[in-house]
C-alpha cells in the first residue's frame, strides 16, 4: 500500500530526509518512531502529497504522491495531532461538513461520535471541547469516509489513561477490518503494542526497521530474577534462555521454595537509545 524507495528531501540544500527505503502492507500498522525534528512529520507530508518536491519515489496506493489529484484523497484519512476542526462550529456540523468533501459513502456520525464517548456532545461547539475530547474527534473526522490508509499522528497524545485504551482498541479495531495504519508517535508503549513494524528515524535517516518483538530480542535474551526464603530473602539471576543451566532455581523450584520470580527484558525505548544514540524527546 506504501512503497518509499531512495526518497531524498531538503528544505534548505542540505538533506533533511535521505535515501530512505521502507514499504507498507495491506491490513499493517507500521509505526514510525523518533524524537521531534526527526523528519516523521515531513515524511507524512510527503506522503500526502503536500511536500512534491522529492527525489526518489513515494507511492501510496499505487499514486506517485508528488503526482497526487483529488482522487487520491478519497482512500486516505489523516488524524493530525492537533485538531484540524473548525471551532465555531458543532462536532456533528464539522463531521457534516467534511463528509461532504468525499464522493465515498460515509460512516454513521452517531455511531462514530458514540465509539468515542461523544455521543452527549455532538451539538456542542468545538470550541467548548477539551483537548481530549478535540483529539477523538479528529480521529474519527479521519474515519468519516471510510478511507483504505490512515495516517496517524501521535494519536493518543493529551490522553487520560481510559481514553488512551479506548483509542488503542479503535485502531486495533480499524486494523480487522483491514485498513493500512501509518503511525508517527514517540510514544514506545503505544507502538510496542499496536504495530507490526516500526522503524526507528533520527535525522531524516532509518536506523532500524523489524517487528517491535525482534528489536527487542535481538539485544539479549531477557533476564530472570528470582526470590527464596533462607536466612532472611536471597536474591538469584539467570538468562531466560538458560533456566535449566541454573542449579539453584532448579533445586529451588523441585522443593517449591521459590517465594517469587520475574522476567524483565529491555523495552522498544531501551533499544530505540542503544541503536541511535538518542532520546525520544
Amino acid at each position: 500500500m506504501i512503497q518509499v524507495e531512495n526518497l531524498t528531501f531538503s528544505y534548505t540544500g542540505e538533506p533533511f530526509i535521505e535515501d530512505m527505503n521502507f514499504s507498507v502492507e495491506r491490513g499493517e500498522i507500521f509505526g514510525f518512531l523518533g524524537p521531534s525534528g526527526a523528519g516523521k512529520s515531513t515524511l507524512q507530508k510527503i506522503l500526502l502529497g503536500m511536500l512534491p518536491n522529492y527525489k526518489g519515489t513515494a507511492l501510496v496506493n499505487g499514486t506517485e504522491c508528488k503526482s497526487a489529484d483529488s482522487t487520491f484523497y478519497e482512500s486516505i484519512g489523516v488524524d493530525f495531532e492537533y485538531s484540524t476542526m473548525y471551532e465555531k462550529l458543532t462536532a456533528r456540523e464539522n463531521l457534516v461538513f467534511f463528509s461532504s468533501l468525499y464522493k465515498r459513502k460515509v460512516r454513521p456520525i452517531d455511531e462514530l461520535l458514540s465509539k468515542v464517548g461523544l455521543e452527549r456532545d455532538g451539538d456542542k461547539k468545538v470550541s467548548d471541547y477539551s483537548k481530549g475530547m478535540k483529539s477523538r474527534l479528529n480521529f474519527i473526522k479521519a474515519l468519516i469516509h471510510d478511507p483504505d490508509i490512515l495516517f496517524l499522528d501521535e494519536p493518543t497524545s493529551g490522553l487520560d489513561p481510559a481514553n488512551s485504551r479506548l483509542m488503542k482498541d479503535m485502531i486495533l479495531e480499524e486494523k480487522s477490518r483491514g485498513k493500512t495504519i501509518l503511525l508517527t508517535t514517540h510514544n514506545m508503549q503505544d507502538a510496542t503494542e499496536l504495530c507490526d513494524r516500526v522503524a526507528f528515524i533520527v535525522g531524516g535517516r532509518i536506523f532500524a526497521l523489524d517487528t517491535p518483538h525482534n528489536l527487542i530480542m535481538s539485544k539479549g535474551a531477557a533476564g530472570v530474577t528470582y526470590t527464596w526464603s533462607e536466612n532472611g530473602e536471597q536474591t538469584g539471576h539467570c538468562d531466560l534462555n538458560n533456566l535449566s543451566e541454573d542449579a539453584t532455581l532448579m533445586k529451588l523450584i523441585a522443593e517449591n521454595r521459590v517465594t517469587s520470580i520475574h522476567s524483565s527484558e529491555p523495552t522498544l525505548n531501551d533499544i530505540f537509545i542503544e541503536i541511535t544514540g538518542r532520546t525520544l524527546v
